[in-house]
């Protein structure tokens, strides 16, 4: 099932947190005049999901018995009903769900120190958000593993089915202040002064 036939009242419930360290200041930078981290946190309320501090006591995330969302900071415009779209598919397939976006940058190998070949991209792609783990997953686990995304879904695909889920393009991680700007302008049309909450 879709978000999109998701309504506020239908949506599985789930916790989830924008996770924002280990990341620098990059989180607090603008976009469409708002923080990246704002952008982020109003995206999972809208997406139905309840924000828990990352810091949360891990009992209690467990004895929720929902499933937890970790959306990237760093990607700030992946919309709500992505977001929604990715838990309801969690839930219902009972496995780990992970948006990815194409590899688009010239991937080659290295061999004893030398460039190599080039890296066919067709069967590469790069983390994004969400990460949407299960309730069964949630309670197997003494915490997050890492809050880094990559580092995190090399561990659970360790031990777990994963699916991988294509975020749309203004669902992209930035990296730097350029970056923003790429994306500010891709999302331009989406994004009204007053869209956040208190604004």
């Amino acid at each position: 099932m879709s978000a999109d036939e998701y309504d506020a009242e239908h949506r599985p419930p789930a916790l989830g947190s924008v996770v924002e360290e280990g990341r620098g200041s990059l989180p607090f930078h603008l976009i469409h005049g708002e923080a990246l981290v704002a952008c982020a946190s109003w995206a999972l309320g809208e997406a139905g999901v309840m924000p828990v501090d990352i810091g949360t006591n891990w009992a209690g995330i467990v004895d929720a018995d929902e499933p937890f969302v970790l959306h990237d900071a760093l990607c700030p415009m992946t919309p709500a009903s992505f977001i929604a779209d990715c838990v309801a598919t969690a839930v219902e397939q009972d496995r780990i769900v992970v948006a990815v976006r194409p590899v688009t940058d010239t991937v080659k190998e290295i061999d004893d120190g030398f460039v190599g070949a080039t890296v066919d991209r067709a069967d590469l792609v790069q983390v994004a958000s969400p990460v949407v783990l299960p309730a069964r997953v949630v309670a197997g686990l003494d915490g997050f593993p890492s809050l880094d995304f990559v580092e995190l879904v090399a561990t659970l695909r360790a031990a777990h089915p994963v699916e991988l889920r294509l975020a749309p393009p203004e669902g992209r991680r930035v990296g730097d202040d350029e970056e923003i700007r790429v994306l500010e302008g891709l999302t331009r049309g989406e994004w009204r002064a007053g869209d956040l909450p208190g604004t």
